[in-house]
């Protein structure tokens, strides 16, 4: 059998310090539930890395994924494949993207930079300013470093041309509006103030509502970016690698906001298959595909559009729409938003909470509710929040954490009862920490 010791000897880590890597064996998975080496189970509460929308195990993708390879695992994309053409169909009808194409990737990392790619050809600018935000993630490539605004990957943008606008955190609002309505309209004509002084401009990317680090931003924002870009003819670029796919209660989060918020391109990966296998897309609007229609697209990698995961994708796409898991998640996510809030109003370290379109949430703790002040200074994650997690994972649920904030993602097929006993445990577990933390 296999041992977490022996993978921590041979196996090098993503995300950690190495020496400090400790972990079961996963062996197993079904719905919202996985399970380790020794047989025990834990509730997903973050679809581990937000990606398994599905749940683990969904029966009809891997029935999919086992079908497709039986006929044929692999042709690259200088040659046809049936479920590649049939995944881009579906995703320009959810998207509404009539006439445009899709390009498929490898992951979310590899979208981003191939969209920021596509939008500088089509705009004839091959080293065109884009626009990205602090406090955003698009990837931990040296491209994704270098657009994403992370204390993690901290790296400087200027050799892509990129520069970082502040972002909409009403919470604690760079331009000290107000309310947040104001904070996000403001936030967005910072983005065109940037263009304004350092363009010319290719692209604005933006994650439009879920990312890790827990910024989400007001109703106002989105529709406001679009005004900005459409007004200096600028690509705007939707990261919906987590949003998309339900975990925002709609296909895609932009979708909120109506023909007012559609981009010009967007970034898909995680929940595209559920992360059942590795697969990410962008998908570009028909103006887009025309203006780059007669140019020569020098990009692609060996595995793009692998037939495997395209089989997935579209396994996928249409479990999402056959068990009803895009409205299933706004429902879901409403209830889970309003017991949130409710949690917080007794619980004085947490000082705000943001989501709630669907099954994805934000609390953030503070040590003074007041002044607002950090439970421990961006990005460090305190050591009872550590402490938490652990309680939790004894109790059999698996809770993610990031610096000061809890974030809830879990997998949009989650029975209602196991849901309501993980924000039970939640609700438990930091009533401790408040204990733990504000006493002091």
């Amino acid at each position: 059998m296999i041992t977490a010791a022996d993978e921590r000897d041979s196996v090098l880590h993503s995300w950690c310090v190495q020496r400090d890597w400790r972990a079961p064996t996963v062996v197993g998975g079904a719905g919202a539930w996985f399970w380790d080496e020794t047989g025990r189970r834990y509730l997903d509460m973050s679809s581990l890395s937000e990606c398994c929308n599905l749940g683990h195990q969904h029966p009809r993708v891997v029935d999919a994924i086992a079908e497709q390879a039986r006929r044929m695992c692999f042709v690259t994309a200088a040659w046809g494949a049936e479920p590649r053409r049939r995944l881009a169909e579906l995703l320009l009808e959810r998207s509404g993207f009539a006439g445009g194409r899709v390009f498929f990737t490898l992951g979310g990392a590899d979208a981003n930079e191939q969209a920021v790619k596509i939008a500088r050809l089509a705009r004839g600018l091959p080293d065109g300013l884009i626009v990205t935000r602090d406090r955003s993630y698009h990837g931990a490539s040296y491209a994704g470093m270098a657009l994403s605004g992370d204390a993690r990957t901290p790296a400087d943008g200027r050799w892509l041309n990129v520069v970082h606008a502040e972002a909409p955190y009403a919470y604690r609002c760079p331009f000290g509006s107000p309310d947040a309505s104001t904070c996000g309209e403001r936030a967005a004509a910072h983005v065109g103030e940037l263009i304004d002084a350092a363009g010319p401009a290719a692209a604005v990317l933006m994650e439009p509502d879920a990312g890790t680090n827990g910024v989400i931003a007001p109703d106002s924002y989105w529709p406001a970016v679009r005004r900005v870009t459409v007004e200096r003819g600028v690509a705007l670029i939707a990261d919906e690698v987590m949003s998309g796919f339900g975990r925002c209660g709609e296909w895609f989060a932009w979708q909120r906001h109506g023909e007012a918020g559609r981009p010009d391109l967007m970034t898909l990966a995680k929940g595209l298959t559920g992360a059942h296998l590795p697969l990410g897309a962008v998908v570009v609007s028909a103006a887009v595909a025309d203006a780059i229609d007669d140019k020569m697209f020098a990009s692609g990698l060996t595995y793009c559009g692998h037939p495997l995961c395209c089989a997935a994708g579209v396994a996928a796409v249409e479990a999402y729409e056959r068990d009803g898991l895009i409205e299933r998640s706004r429902r879901l996510g409403g209830r889970m938003a309003a017991r949130l809030r409710a949690m917080a109003r007794d619980l004085p370290i947490v000082g705000d909470v943001r989501g709630g379109h669907g099954l994805f949430a934000v609390f953030e703790l503070v040590r003074d509710r007041a002044t607002r002040a950090p439970l421990s200074p961006w990005p460090q994650t305190h050591p009872a929040l550590t402490a938490m997690v652990a309680e939790g994972l004894a109790e059999g649920v698996s809770f993610a954490v990031r610096g000061n904030l809890i974030i809830l993602a879990p997998p949009l097929v989650i029975e209602e009862q196991d849901l309501a006993s993980a924000l039970d445990l939640l609700e438990r577990l930091l009533a401790k920490v408040n204990v733990a933390c504000l006493s002091n």
